[in-house]
């Protein structure tokens, strides 16, 4: 399988294109929403603007303007409110949305966040779980190649992606 683990910033990942966990006005915030609209710049913003927004679950695409990928595609992951509210159907149809766009604008690589694990409060095996599922199905259905970077800021993060994967 072509998926990476690796512990660092998403924002200088030289990809096709990044994930942005964003929220569903598109317009930033904090964690790695706010991190990828301040290195993208303003006209990132002003191109989220004209989406008028994204529902949870969706995902949409934008030029990466001074980001070193191609393009980011904004999904909005869950809220955790304890598992009864289909949260894990959002959270799946938000990987799976990302990478059907991914595989319409043929893209030979794709950078992930850990979804819906920060403030969003997501259990993070279980959405790690979730992750990788979508990815293996994915990747078991493309016709094109494409390789799968799982980008995490903690190292513990990064160790339950390898666990899952089980990779060293």
């Amino acid at each position: 399988m072509n998926i990476e683990v690796k512990v660092g910033d998403i924002t200088i990942e030289p990809v096709g294109a990044i994930v942005n966990a964003a929220n569903s006005s598109l317009l930033g915030g904090g964690g790695v929403d706010g991190a990828i609209h301040r290195t993208a710049g303003p006209q990132l913003l002003a191109e989220c603007r004209k989406i008028g927004g994204c529902p949870t679950g969706s995902a949409c695409i934008t030029k990466a303007y001074k980001l070193p990928a191609d393009y980011v595609i904004h999904t909005v992951g869950p809220i955790w409110h304890g598992g009864s509210l289909d949260e894990a159907g959002q959270l799946r149809s938000c990987y799976d949305e990302c990478l059907k766009l991914a595989d319409q604008y043929g893209l030979k690589s794709i950078a992930f966040p850990a979804i819906s694990c920060g403030v969003y409060g997501y259990p993070h095996a279980a959405a790690v779980a979730i992750a990788v599922n979508a990815v293996k199905t994915f990747l078991t259905q493309c016709s094109e190649e494409i390789k799968i970077i799982f980008v995490c800021y903690k190292p513990e993060m990064a160790d339950l992606y390898r666990k899952q994967l089980n990779l060293k």
